[in-house]
C-alpha cells in the first residue's frame, strides 16, 4: 500500500482530545486545529512529554557536551596545545578541562524546560486547550482528566493517545536516583560517577556510556549479547565497541545482570554467571514499558498487544471507532519523528484531509555515539533476511580528505543498491555529526533515486558528504 492514498472519514467538527503531550500528541494537536477542530491536550508532567523533559532532548545535551571533550582530546593530532602559562592553574592541577557536572546537568534542565515552555506557547497561541493533569477513558469517546482542582469529564468526537513509555525496572535492581538509576534520573547527579556501570548495550546504554567515558567517569557497560549494539549494522556495531574499547571503556560481553545492590560507598552489580561488578554508580537500560495500564483502554475497545502496546493500523487507527494513537506507545518505532508523523497522520485520517500510511523503510534513525551511527532503508540484515538481490560497498571515513584535516579517523560511508536497476536500497554512515551526513541517503530511499542519480549530483570539494557520492560512483553499473 506504499504511496496510496488511505480512505478518509469526512471532516468532522466537534472535540479532539489528546492524551499526552509528546511528539506524537503536539505535533498531532497542531494538524487538529489547523483543520478547524476544538482540540484539548492532556499532559501529565510538561509540553514535549518524556521526549523533551526526560529523555531525547536532555540526553542529546549531554551528549553534545561529551562531543565537545572528544573534540578536544583531536587538540595534539591538529598541532594545538596549551599555552605554557596553562600548564598549571592555581590549584595545581594539569591543563585537561574538568567537567562540572552539576552545571552541565543545571544547563540540560533549563533547555529542557525551556523546550517545554516554547511547545506549550506554540500550542496556546494556535488556539489549542492545555490541561496539566491525567487522562482516561470512559468508552471510547470521553475523556476524564484528574486535575489538582479535581475532576473533567470531556467529550470527545476523537482520542488521540500519546501516552509514551517508561523504563523497564528490574525488581532486583529498584532505582533510587542516588547510586541505581534509570535513564531519566541521572540529570540531578551533581558530580561526575568515578565508575559508571551501564547494565543494556542497545541505544541507550551505548549513548550513556559513551558520554560519560568522554565526560571522565571510568565506563564499564555490561552485555548481554555479543555485541553492542545488537540490532545494528554489524560493522558499524563492531567499530564503535573498538572505539569504545580504545579509549578505555570496559566492554563485558555475553553478561546478563542479575541485579544491583548499595554497597557503604557505591554499587554492586551481579551478573548471571556469579561475577560481581563493582562501582560507584549503576545505570540500568534494559528497555521501556509502555504507559497504557490503568487508563480504561481496552474496557473502551482499545487492543493491546501482549507486551502492552497499542495495537494500530497504518494510519494510526486503534481498534476502537475514533481513537488513534501515536508514538513509542504503539510500538511501532521508538523515535520521536515517526511518533510525530503518526500524530499529524492519525488527524488528518481522522479529520478528513488527505494522507498516506507511513512507510518505515524511508524513517532514518541515528545512534548518538562517537561517531554517530546513522541508517536508513533496507539493513543488510533485512536484505538477506528476504532473499534480495544487492550490492553494496563501503568507504572508510579516514580516506575523505575534509575528515583527514578535521582528524577524524574512524567511521565510514555503506549503501546498498539494486544491482541492475541500480535503485538506493538503504545506507549506513558512521561519523561525527552522521544526523547530518544520512540527509542525501535518505532523499535517495525516499524518492527511489539510483546510484547514478547521486553520483551524477555535485557536491563541496572537500566535504564528508563527498564521500557519499563517491560510495556511489562505486556501485556504477556499466550498461551496453
Amino acid at each position: 500500500m506504499e504511496g496510496v492514498s488511505i480512505e478518509t472519514p469526512p471532516m468532522q467538527s466537534g472535540n479532539v482530545v489528546v492524551i499526552g503531550g509528546g511528539p506524537g500528541g503536539y505535533e498531532a494537536a497542531l494538524v487538529a486545529r489547523r483543520l478547524g477542530a476544538d482540540v484539548t491536550v492532556v499532559e501529565r508532567n510538561g509540553l514535549g512529554g518524556a521526549a523533551v523533559l526526560t529523555d531525547v532532548v536532555p540526553s542529546k545535551t549531554l551528549i553534545a557536551t561529551a562531543d565537545w571533550m572528544t573534540n578536544a582530546e583531536l587538540g595534539p593530532d591538529l598541532g594545538i596545545r596549551p599555552a605554557a602559562a596553562a600548564q598549571v592553574t592555581e590549584a595545581g592541577a594539569g591543563a585537561e578541562h574538568v567537567v562540572d557536572l552539576d552545571a552541565v546537568n543545571t544547563r540540560v534542565r533549563a533547555l529542557a524546560t525551556a523546550q517545554s515552555a516554547d511547545i506549550r506557547g506554540r500550542l496556546e497561541r494556535e488556539g489549542v486547550r492545555v490541561v496539566i493533569g491525567d487522562g482516561r477513558l470512559d468508552g471510547p469517546s470521553t475523556v476524564v482528566v484528574t486535575t489538582a482542582a479535581g475532576e473533567e469529564r470531556i467529550d470527545a468526537h476523537v482520542v488521540l493517545l500519546a501516552l509514551g513509555t517508561t523504563p523497564r525496572v528490574l525488581p532486583t535492581a529498584v532505582p533510587d536516583g542516588e547510586r541505581i538509576f534509570t535513564w531519566t534520573q541521572l540529570y540531578e547527579l551533581t558530580e561526575l560517577p568515578k565508575h559508571l556501570i551501564v547494565v543494556g548495550s542497545g541505544v541507550t546504554g551505548a549513548e550513556f556510556a559513551g558520554a560519560y567515558n568522554a565526560l571522565g567517569s571510568t565506563v564499564t557497560l555490561v552485555s548481554s549479547r555479543d555485541r553492542v549494539l545488537p540490532g545494528e549494522d554489524a560493522d558499524a556495531a563492531e567499530l564503535l565497541e573498538g572505539v569504545f574499547r580504545a579509549r578505555g571503556m570496559n566492554v563485558v560481553s555475553r553478561s546478563r545482570a542479575e541485579g544491583a545492590v548499595r554497597t557503604a560507598d557505591g554499587v554492586a552489580v551481579t551478573l548471571a554467571d556469579g561475577r560481581v561488578v563493582e562501582g560507584s554508580h549503576v545505570l540500568f537500560a534494559v528497555g521501556s514499558i509502555p504507559s497504557t495500564q490503568g487508563l480504561g483502554l481496552e474496557e473502551a475497545g482499545v487492543q493491546l498487544s501482549p507486551s502492552g502496546h497499542v495495537v494500530v493500523d497504518k494510519v494510526s487507527r486503534t481498534t476502537a471507532r475514533g481513537v488513534y494513537a501515536a508514538g513509542d506507545c504503539t510500538g511501532v518505532l521508538p523515535l520521536a519523528s515517526v511518533a510525530a508523523m503518526q500524530g499529524r497522520v492519525a488527524m488528518s485520517h481522522a479529520l478528513g484531509d488527505a494522507v498516506s500510511p507511513i512507510t518505515l523503510r524511508n524513517v532514518a534513525a541515528n545512534i548518538f555515539t562517537a561517531p554517530e551511527i546513522a541508517t536508513v532503508g533496507y539493513s543488510e540484515e533485512q536484505l538477506k533476511a528476504q532473499s534480495s538481490k544487492y550490492v553494496t560497498a563501503t568507504l572508510p571515513l579516514a580516506r575523505n580528505p575534509r575528515a583527514k584535516m578535521l582528524g577524524m579517523r574512524d567511521g565510514f560511508v555503506k549503501l546498498f543498491a539494486h544491482p541492475e536497476a541500480g535503485v538506493v536500497l538503504g545506507g549506513v554512515v558512521v561519523a561525527p555529526r552522521a544526523s547530518e551526513l544520512i540527509f542525501p541517503i535518505t532523499l535517495a530511499v525516499s524518492h527511489r533515486l539510483t546510484v547514478d542519480d547521486v553520483a551524477e549530483a555535485f557536491t563541496i570539494y572537500p566535504s564528508l558528504s563527498g564521500s557519499i557520492a563517491e560510495v556511489a560512483r562505486m556501485l556504477h553499473h556499466r550498461h551496453g
